[in-house]
């Protein structure tokens, strides 16, 4: 049970709390200044803290400073009669773990005591993160998984030659990532990177975009603009989602891949460019090219190395170190301090098929820990944001009918986590006696590679 330390100058509220306090088998401290409520904390050391904002000698925030100053682990909820937003965000701000308003709602009170007591007892028993607190290096490509080491070895050779390459992949896989560390790493690595997004402008705007436009060349070019080949020099122009390029422009692109030359629109002056071409897309160039969509003869020029980047649920392994990289990053530039996770997090994470991928799950991380009131980050937190995303695929908690859906994700989430059971029933968020019942329900066997299920 907890040491609850409540400080307000109304004893109705000093007496009505620590008779709830004391019927739920908690210890009550009480006090009606701020002064003696700071005197008591210290003494005391409490589990958690009530605090009024208005008191008779001390304003509630000044009380909070000093606390959080103390013991910057503490939880205090405040307390107030008046719904002010500057006070409320400002408590916020100040590292107040809840704010509540009077008249006290029981319920309330009990949910927010119950929550801070349960992620100081998590936040007791968790082990930190591993090099929690260390700047991660900015510009990693996360990953021990065989595929990712594959893309490893494959920008080691890149990085020695100027080879047009083509990174292929879903959204969010960190094909722009790929194309940075292949630049960093290359000779020529003090040289521009140059980024065009293909999708981004218009197909007029596209044009000068990337090769410029001389003064007078149409209506609003007023000077003579570099356009962003010029602009990469003997560096490297990155042509994102390529697969969006308008037909009338795939021809003047081809003939500057061809010839390594080309001129600003308006323009009579034949420039040349050593830059390095790296190309990338979310999109099936061949099918692109079946269709009539993609000129066949542009498509292998721009495909003399092809790097395809595996989506997240064919990485999974990688999610701890992905999960642990994104919190440090996290914490630095957002000035979270979550260290700890709650037992089940990953998993959780884990079991996700991530239709967004690395980017949606480093979305969801970014969410979760700026809700995070504290060091630890909750399983319930998680739970709550992925439950609201159109991509989510566990279905917690459900009511239904089990029927063939559930039966083909308790299929997916053990065959992702290596039919350990024990963590397929913590990710699927039931007991590992009911995961079994549902194993022999449904006939659930291992599937081989190829996805045919094995004999049983």
């Amino acid at each position: 049970m907890a040491n609850v330390l409540i400080i307000d100058d109304e004893w109705s509220i000093l007496e009505s709390l620590e008779m709830f306090l004391n019927e739920k088998g908690h210890t009550a401290f009480k006090a009606a200044t701020g002064e003696e409520g700071y005197r008591l904390f210290c003494s005391v050391g409490p589990d958690m803290v009530f605090l009024d904002i208005r008191l008779p000698d001390l304003n509630g925030l000044d009380v909070l400073e000093r606390i959080k100053i103390k013991m910057p682990t503490a939880k205090v909820t405040m307390m107030t009669a008046f719904h002010d937003m500057e006070t409320t965000i400002k408590a916020m701000k100040m590292g107040a773990y809840d704010y509540i308003h009077k008249p006290l709602d029981v319920d309330e009170v009990e949910k927010s005591l119950g929550r801070a007591l349960h992620l100081a007892e998590i936040d007791k028993d968790t082990p930190l993160i591993e090099e929690a607190g260390e700047a991660p290096e900015a510009g990693l490509i996360i990953g021990k998984s065989r595929k990712i080491m594959e893309i490893f070895k494959m920008i080691g050779l890149l990085c020695q030659n100027r080879a047009t390459v083509l990174i292929q992949g879903e959204t969010g896989t960190g094909k722009e990532l790929i194309a940075r560390v292949i630049h960093r790493n290359s000779l020529y690595r003090e040289e521009p990177l140059i980024t065009v997004d293909c999708g981004a402008l218009v197909e007029t705007l596209l044009e000068s975009e990337l090769f410029g436009h001389e003064s007078g060349a149409f209506t609003g070019a007023v000077r003579t603009k570099k356009g962003k080949i010029e602009l990469a020099g003997t560096g490297t122009l990155f042509l994102d989602e390529i697969g969006e390029l308008p037909m009338s422009l795939q021809g003047k692109l081809l003939g500057f891949l061809q010839r390594r030359e080309y001129m600003r629109v308006g323009g009579q002056e034949t420039l040349k460019s050593r830059c390095r071409i790296i190309a990338a897309t979310n999109r099936d160039l061949q099918d692109q090219c079946r269709k009539g969509l993609l000129r066949e003869d542009l498509y292998f020029r721009l495909k003399v190395v092809s790097i395809h980047v595996p989506p997240l649920r064919e990485r999974i392994s990688d999610i701890p170190d992905l999960v642990n990289h994104f919190i440090q990053k996290i914490n630095l530039e957002m000035g979270t301090r979550v260290t700890k996770l709650e037992s089940g997090v990953i998993e959780h994470l884990m079991a996700q098929d991530w239709i967004g991928n690395v980017r949606e799950m480093e979305n969801v991380l970014v969410e979760a820990l700026v809700k995070a009131n504290g060091e630890v980050l909750l399983l319930e937190d998680i739970l709550g944001i992925i439950s609201r995303k159109p991509s989510a695929r566990v279905q917690q908690n459900s009511s239904c009918a089990l029927d063939a859906m559930e039966r083909e994700h308790i299929q997916n989430v053990l065959e992702k986590l290596g039919w350990n059971r024990t963590r397929t029933a913590r990710a699927l968020g039931i007991s590992l006696p009911t995961l079994r019942s549902k194993i022999r329900k449904y006939s659930i066997q291992p599937m081989l590679t190829d996805g045919v299920r094995k004999a049983g």
